[in-house]
């Protein structure tokens, strides 16, 4: 069960994931208009191997807040951050092993997608 206090926090966090799955989206445009079909869906993957494991993070991260929940939200976080680098890793794997991916686009995709939290402050101010 998750309390109250928390919503705030799991609401911005999502914000966040659907502003990274927007540029993802954007960057995968981008690279089909110059390059091919193939490294757009490249480009999308990158994309989606970086927001999904955020997403199971924020899922996580954010389900306890407040002093009187701070073992919880302890463990919250740190089962969320184990969950998304086992998830990151596994996505990684069946990308680069099942899924013919044409690496640069790929690769930039998921840069960019991950650099997007870095200017998160520019795109939403309080």
């Amino acid at each position: 069960m998750t309390n109250k206090l928390a919503g705030p926090y799991r609401l911005a966090a999502l914000k966040l994931i659907c502003l990274q799955g927007f540029v993802a989206f954007l960057a995968a445009l981008i690279i089909f208009i110059g390059w091919e079909t193939n490294a757009a869906l490249s480009a999308l993957a990158g994309g989606a191997v970086a927001v999904l494991p955020n997403f199971v993070f924020a899922l996580y991260a954010f389900r306890y807040m407040g002093a009187s929940r701070a073992n919880q939200a302890y463990a919250s976080l740190k089962r969320g951050n184990g969950l998304k680098f086992m998830l990151t890793i596994v996505l990684f794997a069946l990308m680069l092993k099942l899924y013919p991916v044409v690496l640069l686009p790929f690769f930039c995709a998921y840069v960019l997608v991950l650099f997007t939290g870095l200017f998160t402050p520019v795109f939403f101010k309080h």
